[in-house]
């Protein structure tokens, strides 16, 4: 009796599995056949209006600055804003060869930039914004 009892418990899985498998395949054949998605799109950003504005500096960096003697002598006398100063002082560096060959951060002293300076021979680039501070009003 025992072995009747198996045979139908048998019977009763084996088509449970057999659907089961048939629906795996399935699956795996539709994967297979159906076109890759393409990665989801991010939303689009608005777009903004057509004409963009110009960016507008600070104007606290725009306001004409009145050079002291010692960087009167680099740059000239008349009152410049601070962006202006430093790009005239960057122009004498250069026109008179004055960036150090191996370490280009550092800028050479000449007879005017030494008085500028406060007598050091050489600073780095990024001591000269303190520099201006200290030399214009």
């Amino acid at each position: 009796m025992a072995k009747k009892a198996s045979k139908k418990v048998a019977k009763k899985a084996a088509p449970k599995k057999a659907a089961k498998a048939a629906k795996k395949v399935v699956k795996k054949v539709a994967k297979k056949a159906a076109p890759k998605k393409a990665a989801p799109k991010k939303a689009a950003a608005p777009k903004k209006a057509a004409k963009k504005s110009a960016r507008k500096p600070n104007a606290a960096f725009m306001a004409p600055m009145t050079p002291s003697p010692a960087l009167a002598d680099v740059i000239g006398n008349k009152a410049v804003p601070r962006t202006e100063v430093i790009k005239k002082i960057w122009d004498y560096i250069k026109k008179n060869g004055l960036q150090d060959k191996k370490n280009r951060r550092m800028i050479n002293a000449d007879a005017k930039l030494k008085v500028l300076f406060a007598g050091k021979g050489q600073i780095s680039m990024f001591d000269l914004a303190t520099i201006v501070t200290k030399n214009v009003k």
